[in-house]
């Protein structure tokens, strides 16, 4: 008698504590997922935080937190993980009541893109362990991979060589802040130009000499169009390295730069418009609108998406075309903006182990940048 009565108040006690964590293990229960920034370059590191708090005294034995992202950060630590498509997380805690617990796990940027971690299961159990309890909550987490810019040898000897060839241009406009020095009046020159303490020193009309300004405005169209049976992955990348590189070089030359592109955000499926801009948030924008570029959905048209924009061309801008394929439309497209006297150049990546032909009109335009092996 004394057996069972032992084995009923034990049953009760299970019972109990099993609806007890039914109700409660979840309540003040925090669970939060924090990138440690939000934005690295592709091939850096950086930290994803994992805190537990449990701010109840009822502890629990036994808490998985799982959650999803992109296989393109890749994880240092993979016990407990599971790589497909995704990269699945299973992480194991025992919290105690009134317990907080932080864990890093550390991952490198592999692949541009704009990665989120939308949620995070749940699963937590009782005393015995005899049952799991499920809950699933938001995370809204995100991380931005930029893409590497392009840094090779060939690529800066062209943008070193294109930057010098504007600051010879003579027919820009004068600058009215840099002055070149102080010559003797010409019928042809403004009154407003006349330096007046040089006149009374030299006793003749004397005017300001001004600089000739560089480029004040970069125009970068990046067309990743793909009309091939194989697509160029690879190369499509190596092109938007190319207008991250671009796009650097010469915000810091001081200049404004614009970029477009006719690939799809994968927020919101339109294609890629910075307007003209400079300084050091200019190319957060800039990198933040290329991570975000679907290379794998199917692109806008180039020719009805910018050739509009195209013949609006501003005083002291230059056009930059980066494409890694020279396909009929694009190719027509450029020979008459050409054909009309515009000036531009085409960066063009080609891949070591691709065979290209070069249309023979553009030919003094395009700057072949070998990418890849």
């Amino acid at each position: 008698m004394r057996i069972i009565g032992i084995g009923i108040l034990a049953f009760l006690l299970y019972y109990l504590q099993q609806q007890l964590y039914r109700r409660r293990w979840s309540k003040s229960l925090y669970v939060t997922l924090k990138f440690h920034k939000t934005s690295l370059f592709e091939g850096e590191e950086s930290r994803l935080y994992e805190v537990i708090e449990n701010r109840k005294k009822l502890p629990l034995p036994m808490l998985k937190v799982k959650f999803q992202t992109s296989r393109n950060l890749e994880f240092a630590d993979i016990e407990g993980s599971r790589v497909t498509d995704y990269f699945y997380r299973n992480d194991v805690f025992e919290v105690g009541g009134g317990e907080r617990i932080t864990r890093t796990l550390q991952f490198t940027g592999k692949k541009r893109g704009y990665y989120k971690i939308n949620g995070i299961d749940l699963v937590g159990a009782d005393l015995f362990l005899s049952c799991e309890l499920l809950e699933s909550r938001e995370a809204n987490q995100y991380i931005y991979v930029y893409p590497k810019p392009l840094m090779s040898r060939e690529f800066m000897l062209s943008l070193k060589q294109l930057n010098g060839e504007v600051l010879t241009k003579r027919h820009l406009l004068e600058d009215p802040f840099e002055y070149r020095g102080i010559r003797e009046y010409q019928p042809y020159d403004d009154v407003r130009t006349v330096n007046w303490k040089a006149t009374a020193r030299m006793e003749d009309l004397m005017v300001n000499e001004r600089n000739y300004t560089a480029l004040k405005s970069i125009r970068i169209f990046l067309n990743i169009e793909d009309t091939g049976i194989l697509k160029k992955e690879e190369a499509v990348e190596a092109a938007i390295r190319i207008a991250a590189g671009a796009a650097e070089y010469f915000l810091k030359q001081g200049m404004s730069v614009e970029c477009c592109c006719n690939g799809r955000d994968v927020l919101d499926g339109t294609y890629m418009q910075v307007s003209s801009g400079a300084g050091y948030a200019q190319m957060e924008r800039i990198n933040r609108s290329l991570s975000r570029i679907d290379a794998g959905k199917e692109t806008y048209s180039f020719g009805e998406c910018f050739r509009n924009k195209l013949w609006k061309e501003g005083t002291g801008s230059m056009t930059l075309f980066v494409a890694p394929n020279a396909y009929e439309e694009f190719v027509r497209l450029l020979t008459e903006y050409h054909a009309q006297g515009k000036d531009f150049v085409w960066f063009y990546p080609v891949l070591e182990k691709d065979s290209f032909v070069l249309p023979p009109e553009l030919k003094k335009n395009i700057r072949i940048i070998p990418v890849g092996k």
